[in-house]
């Protein structure tokens, strides 16, 4: 699963998820679904962290020069 992209991993959840909503998989079948969807949820997870991790806002100074922010870090509302 290292080459698969997160969209045709979302597409297989998508799958999992309308076949065991269905409620017409025997058990067995409906177990090894349900664990199929798990494994997909997994590397969709995986992906996503990854994808949050690389992801940078750059930050405009006041002098006009740049600053590098994880993405998120400036998304925190005072209360």
């Amino acid at each position: 699963m290292a080459a698969e992209k997160f969209e045709t991993s979302l597409k297989k959840l998508e799958e999992v998820v309308r076949r065991l909503e269905s409620g017409t998989l025997p058990l067995d079948d409906a177990i090894k679904a349900f664990e199929e969807g798990v494994k997909q949820a997994a590397f969709c997870a995986k992906k996503l962290d990854e994808a949050e991790r690389k992801v940078e806002m750059l930050i405009k100074q006041r002098d006009g020069s740049f600053r590098r922010e994880p993405f998120g870090a400036g998304d925190e509302e005072d209360d």
